[in-house]
């Protein structure tokens, strides 16, 4: 006899509201763990994502050159122009709403039965404007059913999401720990399965089977950050760092590779060569000898004072065809100051030894971060021309204060825009904790930036 479908929850990965956005590997990896779990504890799920690149209509809407998806994985998102909040109509930038349209939105909701709750993610603080009106359309086509809002904007601006949201919860912190009071009292359901949150290796793989698929899948090897970095808040969404066994790691890549045929995995850790000889070189050196015919990325950045010519030589046998370094600035001074991450000749060590091991240079990121409070123009200028020189593609970082870092005090205090009341004003595009940057001199640094990698301005 089969047994009875449980509760319905649909979850919703609301749209991107900015004035840029672009897809490297942008999936709500915190929210799958949670419907993975959800299934675990016997709840039906339905998933509705804002930022689909799969959706029917999608490939209708974009045009030419902006239809195809790049290389492993990455692409644009359909962009529609919308106008601007209230407090950012003098910025000389479009604003666009990134993602599926409002219609399809409505009509992937009006197809679903009524459920018992709408769960919504949040990423980016200032994106809450596509999560007020994921919120708000939810509410449209449910009325009466509950809304729980969690995630990064929920946890970081508790406050403002309480006030402002529209939701009928606010959660702040892991969702899978902190949303089944919730559920217990609004279905009755009480859960079998709660795994720990720091504790990954219990968890299900997160669903990236749900309908609609994806080209590849985000990894997540550890959460939480050993360092204290002060632009940085992991340490206030995951205060402890954990590392999750090397043979656990290893039977999801098999996983999602046997039976889905994924090629593409990004590697969403904050720090994932932490304890590289008991973590990360064994699952490299298993993918090695296994031959499997895989390829890695890594968008979040890797720790430069960890790469070794063993590492360097393990991350290219093992198939690593993104390496992104977290450098941010050429100023040890302020490195001393922030993070204490690195030292001089560093940077042109690491990528001494990548090149050693086979990567090519157009294969080596290297952020820059744009923006720090106080900062002048100039030292990104010089970051950028240190990076090329040291044989690395500079990336740019535009800083965003969050709330709840180190140097978040220190950016309200050189703000020009009111940050603390407004999560919209800590939008990187708007540069606005920066010291003597103009809309001319960002625009200048940018083609600094595209000239060092060879790119045509």
């Amino acid at each position: 006899m089969q047994a009875m479908p449980g509760p319905r929850l649909v979850l919703i990965n609301p749209w991107i509201y900015d004035f840029a956005a672009y897809d490297l590997w942008a999936k709500p990896l915190g929210l799958l763990y949670l419907a993975a779990i959800l299934r675990e504890n016997g709840f039906t799920i339905d998933f509705i994502d804002c930022l689909a690149t799969r959706h029917p209509e999608i490939s209708k809407g974009l045009k030419g050159e902006r239809s195809k998806r790049r290389k492993f994985g990455t692409g644009n998102f359909l962009r529609t122009p919308i106008p601007k909040p209230a407090g950012l109509k003098d910025v000389p930038k479009t604003y666009s709403r990134y993602g599926i349209t409002p219609e399809e939105f409505r009509a992937g909701l009006k197809a679903i039965e009524r459920p018992a709750a709408v769960l919504v993610t949040s990423l980016m603080t200032y994106w809450y404007p596509g999560v007020f009106e994921a919120i708000r359309l939810a509410k449209e086509i449910f009325p009466g059913v509950p809304v729980i809002l969690g995630g990064i904007y929920a946890t970081l601006c508790t406050d403002h999401a309480q006030e402002h949201s529209g939701a009928d919860f606010v959660l702040s912190g892991p969702g899978e720990e902190t949303v089944w009071p919730l559920l217990k009292d609004i279905t009755g359901c009480a859960p079998a399965f709660i795994p720990k949150a720091q504790t990954l290796d219990d968890h299900p793989y997160p669903a990236f089977n749900l309908p609609g698929g994806s080209d590849y899948v985000c990894l997540l090897t550890s959460r939480g950050c050993p360092f204290r970095c002060a632009y940085c808040a992991s340490h206030k969404l995951a205060p402890l760092f954990t590392q999750r066994a090397p043979e656990a790691v290893l039977r999801e890549i098999y996983y999602w590779y046997h039976k889905y045929h994924i090629q593409d995995f990004t590697f969403y850790d904050d720090a994932l060569l932490i304890n590289k000889k008991v973590h990360i070189w064994p699952i490299l050196e298993e993918v090695i000898r296994e031959k499997l015919p895989v390829r890695f990325h890594t968008p979040n950045a890797l720790h430069i004072r960890e790469i070794d010519d063993y590492t360097a030589y393990l991350l290219f046998r093992a198939g690593f065809k993104t390496i992104r370094f977290g450098f941010e600035t050429a100023n040890m001074a302020r490195h001393r100051d922030m993070d204490g991450k690195i030292c001089e000749g560093d940077l042109m060590q690491a990528i001494k030894y990548l090149r050693q091991a086979g990567f090519e240079a157009k294969e080596i990121g290297v952020y820059i971060l744009s923006g720090l409070p106080g900062q002048e123009w100039r030292e990104v200028a010089y970051s950028i021309d240190y990076v090329k020189a040291a044989g690395g593609m500079p990336y740019l970082a535009e800083y965003s204060p969050i709330p709840g870092s180190p140097l978040w005090p220190k950016a309200v205090e050189t703000a020009r825009f009111p940050i603390a009341a407004d999560p919209i004003y800590q939008n990187n595009s708007l540069f606005p904790c920066a010291g003597d940057f103009s809309w001319e001199t960002v625009q200048r640094i940018k083609m600094q930036v595209r000239a060092a990698r060879g790119l045509s301005c």
